[in-house]
């Protein structure tokens, strides 16, 4: 069984390649026939395993930023970013890093900004003769990591597969938060590596028109973005500092990103700042499909044993202090032809708890390093993350040479990165 379960989640990923179809709806499809024709669990039972708080969750937040997407607030604030630092070519990469990171870690998500920003990037790579891998994974980078971020859309859902794994939730917040702070130091590193090499090149002048000012739904937008990230973010910061306060851990413990998200939808919708219908229609339901039907299919491997007979294995064959850099590398081959998201979280993250009680190792290593690896190579053309880059080159780009420069340079500058980072922060966690 555990064989077959093993086959059919490594079918769905290639048939979903493949294909170019949500690989959710083969999840899904696979899900009831192997629980209810092989496992003989019955449509009721298959029915609990859809991830109703990921699902919510990713939902109700979406909807909120959305509406910063539908009336343009996040995409001027990216601009202005931009514009601010159009004197400093040789910091440029950092420069797109910082702005996709904000933008991204205010809600916007990892998909989103790539789709509005790596065309800007890309045109920026042209006017400066920056390199096109170098401003590649500037904003891959970016994206990544502001996404994230503990109230963004990647550490949402971060945490609510640790939550899934048996994480208590005031863990799972810490656990997310490791995962930030990692692949926010490591893009910083790499790109602050390229821009003092570059620094001995001569500068050249960005040109690039100012946008223009907030209109008074943007600037609202943002004030209650901002708003709820302080209130998301002030509770589990204050418990931890006050851990035997009562009033706090009570107020954090009924603190909900979900149900916090759609407040504040509802009071952006009774001010008026976007049109209902337009955010409606920017809810990434491609993500939620893949994300809830792999859920689905992990669920009845969790049933069947996977998750015991893998973490088993790795524990006996592989030496403990080898164990983070093998659950890099397993994550980045995974990620280069799949979605971190949809894929590799969701299978890994299951057998992280079991592997960290066999090893003996810090959990949030093990969880970090999944990550790590996997938005290691998340700019693979064969994956999400290059193909919208890709898609993104304008006239004057050849897409045959970014391609290849992706795939062969990106790629494994990404690893390098990768490996080192997760080498040191064994030395520290």
């Amino acid at each position: 069984m555990i064989g077959l379960i093993l086959l059919v989640i490594a079918f769905v990923i290639a048939a979903g390649y493949i294909t170019k179809i949500n690989i959710g709806f083969y999840a899904i499809a696979a899900t009831y026939v192997i629980a209810c024709f092989v496992m003989d669990l019955s449509p009721g039972d298959l029915m609990k395993m859809w991830p109703v708080k990921i699902f919510f969750v990713i939902l109700s937040v979406s909807l909120f930023y959305n509406v910063a997407l539908a009336n343009g607030a996040l995409e001027k604030l990216a601009g202005h970013l931009l514009y601010q630092c159009r004197n400093f070519p040789n910091i440029l990469p950092l420069v797109i890093f910082a702005a996709a990171t904000i933008i991204a870690g205010l809600g916007a998500g990892f998909y989103t900004v790539l789709a509005f920003m790596a065309p800007l990037t890309l045109l920026l790579c042209q006017k400066t003769k920056m390199n096109l891998v170098v401003g590649s994974m500037a904003v891959n980078y970016g994206a990544l990591a502001g996404a994230n971020f503990m109230t963004s859309q990647s550490g949402i859902i971060f945490r609510g597969l640790l939550e899934n794994a048996g994480i208590p939730k005031e863990t799972a917040f810490n656990y997310a938060s490791s995962i930030f702070v990692v692949t926010f130091l490591v893009p910083i590193a790499v790109l602050g590596t390229y821009s003092l090499w570059s620094h001995r090149s001569s500068a050249v002048h960005i040109h690039a028109e100012k946008p223009e000012p907030f209109d008074l739904k943007q600037k609202q937008s943002i004030y209650l973005i901002i708003l709820l990230m302080t209130i998301v973010l002030l509770f589990p910061i204050l418990h931890l500092l006050l851990p035997q306060n009562e009033w706090i851990a009570s107020i954090n413990q009924k603190m909900d990103i979900g149900f916090l998200a759609i407040v504040f939808t509802l009071i952006s919708m009774v001010m008026k700042l976007a049109d209902e219908k337009k955010v409606i229609a920017l809810v990434p339901w491609n993500t939620l499909v893949m994300i809830c039907g792999m859920g689905m299919l992990i669920g009845i491997g969790v049933k069947a044993g996977v998750i015991e007979a893998f973490s088993g294995w790795v524990s006996g064959n592989v030496a403990f202090w080898l164990i983070p850099v093998v659950l890099c590398c397993i994550s980045a081959v995974m990620s280069v032809f799949s979605s971190t998201l949809g894929v590799v979280a969701p299978t890994l993250f299951p057998i992280i708890p079991a592997i960290a009680v066999h090893s003996g190792l810090e959990p949030a290593l093990l969880f970090t390093a999944v990550v790590v690896g996997a938005q290691a190579t998340a700019i693979s053309p064969f994956s999400s993350g290059g193909s919208l880059i890709l898609g993104s080159a304008p006239e004057g780009i050849n897409k045959n040479t970014l391609f290849n420069s992706l795939l062969f340079r990106a790629i494994p500058i990404g690893m390098a990165a990768a490996l080192i980072a997760v080498v040191l922060a064994q030395s520290v966690m």
